[in-house]
């Protein structure tokens, strides 16, 4: 037994566990790093957390930012000014074009959505509960990707962060996602919000258009241990390894 196996063996022992760092998620994203993603479209960007991720894991890519609450986008948008390549939209997108009644969590505009929360989402995160409404813009991906400026360039990266309105985007974007080469979803276990999309309806209308589950970037738990939401990574059919 080695000197490496038996420090590992005594750190696992008081709950330590060591991992490469090219095998951390967070540094390689699954692989999606050797894709050469060169457009990424950033459906509920907030005030461009993921964006700013982005930026450093592909330098070169052009980034659509997706964000209808007045706040967080008007952060986005001077983040935006300063940055390289990224253009940030007004708007919430979906499978029909309409205005809409958006639920803003005051305390956590992060967590604000297009569908009510329930009554186990206020008891596992408290700072949902108060919350006011505020009318939004929703559009189709499809018909808004052609409009885009500049035009998307080379393989496409697609994050999905829209409490529990994975389906209804994905539904109005079919076209886009079928050129993609990836998806990140965050994706709900837990029902958080009425009427949210299921892991399964997610997992079904992407392998639809191709797309393979890939794994987990990341996940939340709870306090007993199960997996409240996570950040699932789907690969395209142009991203097919031999």
């Amino acid at each position: 037994m080695g000197w490496k196996h038996q420090v590992r063996l005594a750190l696992e022992h008081v709950g330590l566990y060591v991992q490469r760092q090219s095998n951390n998620p967070t540094s390689n994203l699954l692989g999606l790093k050797t894709l050469g993603i060169r457009s990424v479209l950033d459906v509920g960007a907030h005030a461009g957390q993921f964006a700013r991720f982005a930026r450093k894991s592909f330098p070169g890519a052009t980034l659509y930012c997706f964000e209808p609450l007045p706040a967080p986008f008007a952060r986005l948008s001077a983040w935006a000014r300063s940055a390289r390549d990224v253009h940030p939209l007004n708007l919430a997108l979906g499978d029909h074009e309409h205005s809409a009644k958006m639920f803003v969590h005051t305390e956590h505009s992060y967590s604000s959505s297009l569908l009510k929360t329930t009554d186990l989402s206020s008891q596992l995160f408290p700072m949902t509960a108060a919350q006011h409404e505020t009318t939004i813009t929703v559009k189709r991906l499809d018909d808004v990707v052609p409009a885009l400026t500049p035009p998307l360039r080379g393989p496409t990266l697609i994050k999905l962060d829209v409490q529990g309105f994975e389906g209804r985007v994905i539904r109005g974007g079919q076209e886009t996602f079928k050129q993609a080469q990836a998806c990140i979803a965050e994706i709900s276990l837990d029902t958080l919000y009425e009427q949210q999309s299921t892991f399964k309806e997610i997992f079904d209308a992407l392998y639809a258009l191709g797309f393979e589950y890939a794994g987990n970037f990341d996940q939340i738990y709870a306090a007993d241990g199960h997996v409240i939401y996570l950040d699932a990574v789907f690969r395209g059919p142009n991203s097919r390894r031999a």
